[in-house]
């Protein structure tokens, strides 16, 4: 009988939108956990931004795509 776990990864999300979200916190410290899982996508992100923060959106977006660095960020269900 094996009783130890081997996954370490729930497989719930992948890991790196895990960095993506990380990267997001290190940023923009408003974002609580709950905000950060509730993101959906590249433009999500920025409008939260700009909500939060009260920033341009062109800057913003420029930001979001910098911080992305050409990963792809979306909410997998």
């Amino acid at each position: 009988m094996n009783t130890s776990n081997t996954s370490t990864n729930s497989g719930k999300e992948p890991d790196s939108n895990q960095m993506i979200r990380k990267d997001i916190k290190a940023k923009w410290d408003k974002f609580s956990d709950q905000d950060l899982m509730a993101l959906q996508n590249r433009d999500d992100l920025v409008s939260q931004v700009v909500a939060k923060y009260g920033l341009e959106k062109p800057q913003v977006q420029r930001d979001v795509d910098a911080l992305l660095k050409g990963r792809e960020f979306s909410r997998k269900a």
